[in-house]
């Protein structure tokens, strides 16, 4: 089949000399009726554009989801910390976007946001110094992503948490970027983390709320100092590049842990299903990084 071809496949000249190869190609087009926008709907073009996906979902026997083409390529980033299914960073992208940031052309801003972190040190901030910090009004939108950094619910973020978030969406497949901006923005003076920091980075790096790096640490740590620098942590990445199997999941990955990396096989052959169960989800609250 090379006439439903995705970007997960053989390339555009490839798919069209492949197409020419074929004695014929079938394809089904169904026109459905037209639709008419409300007056509410006239007013509020959102509501309209959720309404029409609604329809042609029905008509497709599809389920709808608010999930993107970008949200997939996240999902299935092969980077040496593969995502979980789980990940809230899904969310994180996603809200990331409805800010009119496009986490592919933020790698400046990036830089920017980090290097005020860096001042911070481990201030936390408010809603409202949050607000400050990125520049953008106090919206629906930035409360909803203040909160899935807010773990113990005191209305207060440790932004190191967010800049590591954001260079995750942004660079999902440069696992040690990340972890080398983790460790400029966690270390102390002399350059060292200690196996509580590399905790923190790791779950806001996976969007997880629970996981055990006291093997991984240990393993790194190998003159037993107590903490680590980056240096020693991509020395051991470089040995081992898939630590994350052998010293993350190992004891996580069992039917209870609910922890299954993005590697597994997609329900459609091509992403994740990541879409909700029915419509009440959208009601839920937001899954934090840390619980």
């Amino acid at each position: 089949d090379t006439i439903t071809w995705t970007w997960q496949g053989p390339g555009a000249l490839e798919i069209l000399w492949l197409t020419l190869c074929q004695f014929h190609n079938s394809v089904e087009i169904e026109f459905l009726p037209v639709y008419i926008p409300s007056e509410e709907e006239r007013k509020n073009p959102v509501l309209y554009a959720h309404n029409v996906r609604r329809v042609m979902a029905e008509a497709l026997g599809v389920s709808v989801t608010d999930y993107t083409f970008e949200d997939c390529q996240l999902a299935l980033a092969e980077g040496q910390l593969r995502l979980p299914s789980d990940t809230c960073l899904l969310e994180f992208a996603k809200l990331v976007r409805s800010l009119g940031l496009k986490p592919e052309t933020l790698e400046d801003d990036l830089d920017k946001y980090a290097a005020s972190a860096m001042k911070m040190k481990k201030e936390k901030v408010d809603l409202k110094e949050f607000s400050a910090y990125l520049e953008f009004p106090v919206s629906h939108t930035l409360e909803s992503m203040f909160a899935l950094f807010d773990e113990n619910e005191d209305g207060m973020i440790d932004i190191r948490e967010f800049v590591i978030a954001l260079s995750v969406v942004c660079k999902p497949s440069k696992t040690l970027e990340t972890i080398k901006l983790a460790f400029q923005l966690y270390q102390s003076e002399n350059g060292t983390i200690t196996e509580e920091d590399l905790a923190y980075i790791l779950k806001t790096a996976m969007g997880v709320s629970q996981i055990n790096v006291t093997h991984l640490f240990r393993a790194v740590d190998e003159e037993e100092k107590g903490e680590i620098t980056f240096d020693d942590f991509y020395r051991f990445a470089e040995l081992h590049p898939h630590f994350a199997e052998d010293y993350l999941y190992a004891d996580q990955m069992g039917a209870e842990s609910g922890l299954e990396t993005s590697s597994l096989s997609a329900p459609n052959g091509i992403c994740t299903d990541f879409s909700p169960e029915n419509g009440e989800d959208k009601n839920k609250p937001l899954q934090k990084k840390l619980n």
